[in-house]
C-alpha cells in the first residue's frame, strides 16, 4: 500500500518486531524509523531486525543517529569508533604546523574515510541514514553540541561537512544536515527546556546558517533546532513557516525533507502562542510542525511500555487529516523516498575485503 504521504518515523521497544511494531509499521502514515542503542545487541541481530522491519515495510527509511565521537549507537562487534567532528577541526587547525599529515586537505580526506566508513557499515546492516553531519558552530557555549561541531568557523564547517557527506555518497547513503539554522549560541539543552538565541536574522545568516547556503544542493534532509530565535520567530524553527518555507527553502533554495526534532522532549510540545503554552499531544504538535513545513516528524522513545504514545500519534493524525488541519505531500513523499539508497550495499564479510573500505580505515587512523 503506497500512501500520499507517509511523515511519522517512530522507533521500537527491543530487539527484535513485535506483533504492535508490525501493526504500526503497516500503518499508511509511517515513512521511516529510527534505532537506538536498545535496539542493538550484535550485527546479525541488527541485521535480522532491519530485514525484519523491511519485510513488513521496503519502503520505510530506517535510520540512526551516528555522527562519531559521543553520538554513535553501535560501538562493538566491528563497528569502527568514529572520531567526534571536532577532531577533524583540529586537524584542520594545524595545518602547515606539524608536517604534510596534518593539512586542511588531509582533514577533508579523513573527513570522507569517516563518511565512508559510517556509510559502509551501516548499510551493511540494512540501515539507510544516519542523522548526519552537524553542522552548528562550536562558539564554545553549547554543552549539548560541544565536540560534535567541526568548527567554530563557517567555511571549515561546510567543507568538512561537505567531505563527510561525499564519503557517505560513495556508500549509498544521504545526509541530513543539523540543526538549522544553528544550535552553537543558544546554552540551554533542548532535550530539558527552549533554548533562546537572541541574535537578529542578519546575524544568523552571516554565521550560523551560511553552511546551509554552501551546501544547499548537496544536502538531502536538514533537521531544525529546538531552539526560539524571538528576533525573527516566536516559534522554535521547527514549528515556525518564517524558518523552514521562508528561509531555508525560498531564501537559501533548500529542496529536502525537513526533519522536525524529537516530539516527545520537553521543549516540542510546549509552543508559545499555542494553546496558552500549555503541552500540546503529540499529535497536536506533529500537525504544527507538518503545517509549518517539515516533511517528516519523529517521535523517540515513546514504542516502550506498549507505546500506547505512538498509537494515540497516528490516531491523532489521522483525525486531524480527516478534519483537514493539515494536508498530505505528494513533494514531501517523493522527497522522503529519494532517502532511501538507490544502490545495493555491499555485505559486511565482503566490506572487510573492499579495498576502499581498507583504505579508508588507513586514512582513518592516521
Amino acid at each position: 500500500m503506497h500512501h500520499a504521504h507517509a511523515p511519522v518515523v517512530l522507533d521500537v521497544a527491543g530487539l527484535t518486531l513485535n506483533d504492535d511494531d508490525r501493526r504500526r509499521l503497516q500503518h499508511p502514515l509511517v515513512g521511516g524509523l529510527i534505532l537506538f542503542s536498545r535496539n542493538w545487541q550484535d550485527r546479525a541481530q541488527l541485521t535480522q531486525l532491519v530485514a525484519e522491519i523491511k519485510a513488513v515495510r521496503p519502503d520505510v527509511v530506517v535510520s540512526v543517529d551516528h555522527e562519531g565521537g559521543r553520538v554513535q549507537r553501535f560501538r562493538t562487534d566491528g563497528f569502527t569508533h568514529l572520531p567526534a567532528m571536532r577532531t577533524l577541526g583540529e586537524r584542520w587547525l594545524n595545518d602547515g604546523r606539524h608536517g604534510p599529515g596534518h593539512g586542511a586537505m588531509t582533514a577533508c580526506d579523513m573527513a570522507t574515510a569517516a563518511g565512508y566508513i559510517l556509510a559502509a557499515e551501516l548499510r551493511a546492516c540494512g540501515v539507510d541514514l544516519s542523522f548526519t553531519p552537524v553542522l552548528d558552530l562550536d562558539h564554545g557555549r553549547s554543552g549539548v553540541i560541544g565536540s560534535r561541531a567541526f568548527h567554530r568557523d563557517p567555511r571549515v564547517v561546510g567543507t568538512l561537512a561537505r567531505s563527510l557527506m561525499h564519503g557517505l555518497l560513495q556508500a549509498g547513503m544521504a545526509n541530513c544536515g543539523k540543526h538549522f539554522p544553528g544550535h552553537g549560541w543558544a546554552e540551554a539543552d533542548s532535550h530539558v527546556a527552549v533554548p533562546k538565541d537572541e541574535r537578529t536574522l542578519t546575524a544568523i545568516l552571516a554565521d550560523d546558517a551560511r553552511p546551509y547556503e554552501w551546501l544547499s544542493t548537496s544536502l538531502t534532509s536538514v533537521m531544525p533546532a529546538h531552539v526560539i530565535y524571538p528576533k525573527v520567530d516566536k516559534r522554535p524553527a521547527g514549528y515556525s513557516t518564517r524558518w523552514l518555507n521562508d528561509i531555508l527553502r525560498e531564501r537559501l533554495g533548500f529542496t529536502g525533507v525537513v526533519f522536525s526534532d524529537d516530539l516527545s522532549m520537553e521543549g516540542a510540545r510546549r509552543v508559545p502562542g499555542v494553546q496558552n503554552g500549555a503541552v500540546l499531544s503529540y499529535a497536536e504538535a506533529a500537525v504544527l510542525a507538518l503545517a509549518a513545513g517539515c516533511d517528516m516528524v519523529l517521535l523517540c522513545n515513546q514504542s516502550l511500555d506498549g507505546g500506547k504514545a505512538v498509537d494515540d500519534l497516528l490516531d491523532g493524525l489521522t483525525a486531524a487529516l480527516e478534519r483537514g488541519e493539515w494536508q498530505t505531500s505528494p513533494d514531501s513523499e517523493e522527497r522522503r523516498l529519494a532517502l532511501l539508497p538507490q544502490t545495493p550495499p555491499i555485505p559486511w564479510d565482503d566490506l572487510m575485503h573492499h579495498a576502499p573500505y581498507l583504505r579508508a580505515l588507513e586514512r582513518l587512523g592516521s
